[in-house]
Order: C-alpha cells, then sequence, then structure tokens
C-alpha cells in the first residue's frame, strides 16, 4: 500500500511542479505581451486600457498554445521528434503572404548556415564485420 501511496504522491508532486513552470511561463509570456502592445501603441500615440491589454495578452497566449499543439502533431505526423521551419511554416498555410515570409525567412537562415555535412549514425559493430568480410580479399 505504501508503494501506491508514494507513486501518487511523487505524480502529484510531478504535476503541481508542472502547472507551477506553466504558470510562470504564461505570466512571462503576458507580461512581455503587454510589454511589446504598449511600445507599439506609444510608436502610434495611441493610448490602450488595462483590460484590452489584459485580453490581447489572453489571446496571444492562447494562440500560442494552438500553435505549439499544431507544430508537435505535425512533427508526429512527419515521424518526427521535433519541430522542423517546414511544420512551422505549413502551420501559416492559411495566410499566403505570412507562408511566404517564412519561406524567405528561412532561406536566409540556410543561406547563413554552414554547410555541415549530416552526421552519420554509427554502424553496429555486426554491420562493420560483415563489410569487412565482404571487402577482405582471401590469399592464394
Amino acid at each position: 500500500m505504501e508503494d501506491i501511496d508514494g507513486g501518487e504522491m511523487a505524480s502529484e508532486l510531478d504535476r503541481e511542479e508542472e502547472e507551477s513552470a506553466t504558470d510562470l511561463l504564461r505570466d512571462r509570456f503576458r507580461l512581455c505581451t503587454i510589454s511589446i502592445a504598449e511600445a507599439e501603441a506609444k510608436q502610434c500615440g495611441m493610448e490602450v486600457s488595462q483590460p484590452i491589454m489584459a485580453c490581447i495578452s489572453d489571446l496571444a497566449f492562447k494562440f500560442a498554445e494552438q500553435l505549439a499543439k499544431d507544430l508537435e502533431l505535425f512533427a508526429q505526423h512527419a515521424g518526427r521528434k521535433s519541430v522542423n521551419m517546414e511544420d512551422v511554416i505549413l502551420s501559416a498555410h492559411r495566410n499566403d503572404h505570412l507562408a511566404a515570409s517564412l519561406r524567405s525567412f528561412g532561406n536566409d537562415l540556410k543561406a547563413k548556415e554552414p554547410n555541415l555535412e549530416r552526421k552519420r549514425k554509427k554502424s553496429s559493430r555486426r554491420e562493420d564485420k560483415v563489410v569487412r568480410d565482404v571487402l577482405r580479399t582471401p590469399d592464394y
């Protein structure tokens, strides 16, 4: 019985830690969003009320959450564990201008990136032995 209770307690602690981290990220995201909105409003000579700022911040966070879920699904559908630029471009498929801007940005990044050869997976010892046996010529 103690093992089950201990496991449940550990699971509950993990869940609480995850919720705490999520809350912290949400708060930081909202602060950044409000800061950006205030700066843009100031640049345009406008004032934005606090309730509107809070609404903009909440909408931006909800959009970011949904975008993250979509990107994760796109990567999983492609059989990958991580998101890549193609997933981000695919997420913008309904906005031609945004998709074109993202493609251009991706191409710029690729152009700046040094041409590195992809790392090859290490072959197993068994594969190495097969290759050596095939390449070995008997002495006559």
